[in-house]
């Protein structure tokens, strides 16, 4: 089933929309609630099992998933913290305070009984953040600040379900910088031992090139990392709070051209916006337009608290891992680690055939009937 045209829900699904304050952030002077998403249910049915999804950035208010579990009894809670669309101010601890009121809503407004957590693409790390959180209150504000008001009265989930997902912000930059970048400054200025789209490198890459390409690409988060930390210390002498700035060329992981490396069913030489080495020299890319304090709360592998195995560790709740082989940014190895890393017992993992956003024939119908099946073989 597909959602009906115009944005409409599908046929047998109604939605509704919610707007709500967080203990951390009011009603904005134009109206808008920090809190905001669609909640989705089959017309006539009142579910005691919903899944609730939200991401760093993204919109998911009407995720592509949405119709589909609602015409399986499931309800749907496509969800938006207040930095949807402003990932530059985010903070950890002030975005999970924001989940907190969709499942709070959910289990108070809706009666549900059972909340499962949808962590998708990057929401998979933010998702298991929310819930490990909530169980055993680990995470810490940025330094200087205090905790956000309600982050060590999170209500836990009772599932969770990562689909498509990475292993954190961190790693998915890192693992998608290019290693060749001699200076920040100079978007040109390359190293030609270290550029993947030079042919005398390959592919096929060699594993000595990958093994220096994979170091090159760490110290390069490092050496931001430091040059912001020193940054950060100069402003602020000068009475200054913050300062943007751009990191560029993020779509050179080799897998995106090496099909050989960590092998799929996905096609070669692709990533989420094209041909690589064109998708490299361009504008666009994850972290494109950072700020310091963003930095550290992000990217940096040495700061931010978005990396999804330290969560992931200590969620004993039932969960399941879903790939998609077609995945050009995503890959096998992505999904084992965030399997690995499950401290859960009852924990699953399968592959569907599809691109990263199920969008090949019938792949969100299999998505859907997986996690139906999964809920429902342990919740009623």
């Amino acid at each position: 089933m597909s959602r009906a045209p115009g944005g409409s829900p599908a046929p047998g699904v109604t939605r509704e929309f919610v707007g709500l304050p967080s203990p951390t952030a009011r009603r904005a002077g134009a109206g808008g609630h920090p809190c905001q998403g669609l909640y989705y249910r089959g017309i006539g049915r009142k579910p005691k099992v919903a899944v609730i999804a939200a991401h760093y950035q993204a919109d998911f208010s009407e995720h592509y998933l949405a119709d589909y579990l609602a015409t399986r009894g499931i309800g749907f809670l496509g969800w938006n913290t207040r930095f949807r669309g402003f990932e530059t101010s985010f903070l950890l601890d002030h975005a999970l305070v924001d989940i907190g009121v969709g499942v709070r809503w959910l289990r108070e407004v809706q009666g549900i009984e059972t909340v499962v957590l949808l962590g998708n693409s990057g929401g998979g790390s933010l998702m298991a953040a929310y819930q490990a959180q909530a169980v055993h209150h680990h995470i810490t504000p940025m330094e200087g600040m205090r905790p956000a008001a309600g982050l060590f009265d999170l209500p836990p989930a009772d599932g969770f379900v990562a689909t498509a997902a990475h292993p954190g912000r961190p790693d998915v930059l890192t693992a998608w910088m290019d290693a060749a970048v001699v200076d920040e400054n100079d978007p040109v200025a390359t190293d030609p031992d270290l550029d993947l789209f030079n042919e005398d490198n390959g592919p096929p890459y060699s594993p000595e090139f990958v093994q220096r390409y994979r170091a090159a690409q760490v110290a390069r988060n490092e050496a931001i990392t430091d040059w912001v930390e020193a940054e950060l210390k100069r402003i602020r002498a000068a009475g200054f709070v913050d300062r943007p700035f751009s990191v560029m060329r993020t779509w050179a992981d080799p897998r995106m051209v090496d099909p050989g490396l960590d092998p799929s069913k996905r096609p070669p030489n692709r990533c989420y916006a094209g041909v690589p080495v064109h998708a490299n020299r361009s504008a666009r890319g994850i972290a494109a337009f950072c700020t310091l304090l963003n930095w550290l709360s992000m990217w940096s592998l040495r700061h931010a608290q978005t990396r999804a195995e330290p969560h992931l560790q200590r969620i004993d709740c039932p969960a399941l891992v879903i790939d998609a082989e077609q995945d050009t940014g995503v890959f096998p190895s992505d999904a084992q680690r965030i399997y690995d890393a499950l401290g859960s017992k009852d924990k699953s993992r399968c592959s569907i055939d599809t691109d990263h956003y199920f969008t090949t024939p019938g792949a969100r119908t299999e998505c859907a009937d997986i996690i139906a099946k999964w809920i429902h073989r342990r919740w009623r």
